[in-house]
């Protein structure tokens, strides 16, 4: 595979876990991500994360949604270190595009990761915007999936618009390993994943009639382990 694959998380040991499968390249984060793996402290997580994983690049997103604010936390969260990708989401709560942001700190050399892109409109907005500076369009494939829609297209019209390699399309929220080799295929440059995913990448090109039989013998343990009678 030539695509990257992204950890997605906010649990420091858990990232430590996942950085020793060779597979892995970054790490991304966000605001549900890091409530739900309990953390209290922002600051304190992207600090930790950061020094853990200085050759990683490191995706940390802005909690705020009036502009001025965003923009402030932008500037003080890139300070951190020069492997962190400040995300960015497309628009705020309201709707409104975060373009104005988002280019003022392209154009200040800060590197951004636009996220929650759903629609053809908003990849022809931020690809407009995105300077010299190295930045990532994260691409929601899998949610545009759960919408019975193919992601690939969007994928493919964000890849046509590129206009630099260091502006990267990445493929967010897969749904399962296929997503991997399909946004591999379309040739996207970055995939989020999952610890489980990531666990099951191991798979690739495995005998099948080994993991038919795998699958029996788990059947069988596990109804013996529960005892279960007639």
């Amino acid at each position: 595979m030539v695509i990257k694959v992204y950890a997605d998380g906010a649990d420091i040991e858990e990232m430590h876990l996942i950085a020793k499968n060779p597979v892995v390249k970054g790490f991304t984060s966000n605001p549900t991500l890091m409530r739900k793996a309990g953390v209290k402290d922002f600051r304190a997580f992207a600090e930790r994360a950061i020094t853990a994983f200085p050759n990683y690049p490191l995706s940390l997103e802005v909690f705020a949604d009036e502009f001025g604010e965003m923009e402030s936390q932008a500037r003080e969260i890139a300070s951190w270190g020069d492997n962190v990708f400040v995300k960015i989401p497309i628009t705020n709560t309201q709707g409104i595009s975060t373009r104005e942001v988002i280019s003022r700190l392209c154009r200040d050399g800060i590197k951004v990761n636009v996220t929650a892109i759903l629609c053809y409109s908003q990849i022809d907005e931020v690809m407009e915007i995105l300077d010299n500076a190295p930045a990532i369009v994260s691409i929601f494939a899998g949610r545009i999936a759960d919408t019975g829609r193919n992601p690939a297209g969007i994928i493919n019209h964000a890849l046509r618009k590129k206009r630099f390699t260091f502006h990267e399309i990445l493929w967010a929220s897969p749904r399962q390993v296929m997503d991997v080799y399909t946004a591999d295929s379309l040739g996207c440059d970055i995939i989020t994943c999952t610890p489980d995913l990531i666990k099951k990448l191991s798979l690739e090109g495995k005998n099948l009639m080994d993991y038919s039989l795998e699958t029996v013998r788990m059947f069988f343990d596990d109804a013996k382990a529960a005892g279960y009678k007639l």
